[in-house]
């Protein structure tokens, strides 16, 4: 899809006023048709349909509305379109918008399309794993992430001399290494871990540190990280952390 570049045309702008009409636009209920044309009006030519297009029946809800891309016709002219989901499923909308004075319209119907389908994602070879460095890694690994999600003084044992990382602070409870791929190296390597946390069962994590008993969480979230780890004498410490992006273990 194109995206605008270099040209007089405001994109990013057209992108916001497009992403409030579309807010209002895609979110029907028989029961609020005069709310939803009051609300529509500022987006659209006076003369326009008050419901754009809709005849009044039916429902739709639409949720994490996000610019998609942005074709631009010329210095007035663009087509701005927006990814959404509604229900199980995402979509696209597709705005076109006209541009004069400082000033936005919407400047012809909306088009729904649907949303690409996930990439398929190949397959990648794991690295030739060392057994006996993982066997040296994991409880030096395990105390590591209880601190770091407790908060606790005792982080600071478990890294490089000198470095210093933020922990969750009770946020989160560890529960468990789950898997961890450490690849054959040097002193100094990277390795990937899959952790599980406990999810606290408030509806926001505590701000307390150590607020979070492992033993009352509500759930559990498996989560993936990239670790710079160094040996020095007979134990490993971590230097890093990170997402770890491509699926691991």
């Amino acid at each position: 899809m194109p995206t605008a570049t270099g040209q007089a045309f405001p994109s990013e702008r057209a992108s916001a006023f497009a992403t409030q009409f579309a807010s209002i636009y895609l979110n029907m209920k028989s029961e609020e048709l005069d709310t939803r044309s009051r609300q529509l009006a500022p987006y659209l030519q006076s003369d326009e349909d008050p419901q754009f297009g809709w005849d009044g029946y039916g429902r739709m809800f639409a949720a994490n509305l996000q610019p998609f891309g942005v074709e631009v016709v010329d210095s007035n002219n663009g087509v701005v379109t927006l990814a959404f989901q509604s229900g199980a499923r995402r979509f696209l909308l597709s705005v076109p918008v006209y541009y004069s004075g400082g000033r936005f319209v919407v400047s012809g119907r909306p088009a729904l399309l649907p949303a690409p389908a996930p990439a398929d994602l190949p397959q990648v070879a794991q690295p030739e794993g060392d057994e006996a460095a993982e066997a040296e890694l994991r409880p030096q690994l395990q105390g590591f992430f209880k601190a770091y999600a407790d908060g606790s003084s005792d982080l600071s044992r478990y890294l490089v001399a000198g470095k210093s990382l933020p922990s969750f602070g009770g946020a989160f409870a560890f529960v468990e290494l789950k898997s961890v791929v450490v690849p054959v190296g040097g002193a100094t390597r990277e390795i990937q871990a899959v952790v599980v946390w406990g999810v606290p069962t408030g509806a926001t994590p505590s701000a307390t540190p150590g607020a979070t008993d492992p033993s009352a969480v509500g759930g559990r979230l498996e989560q993936a990280y990239r670790l710079t780890v160094e040996k020095q004498g007979d134990k490993w410490y971590v230097e890093d952390i990170r997402g770890a992006g491509r699926a691991v273990g």
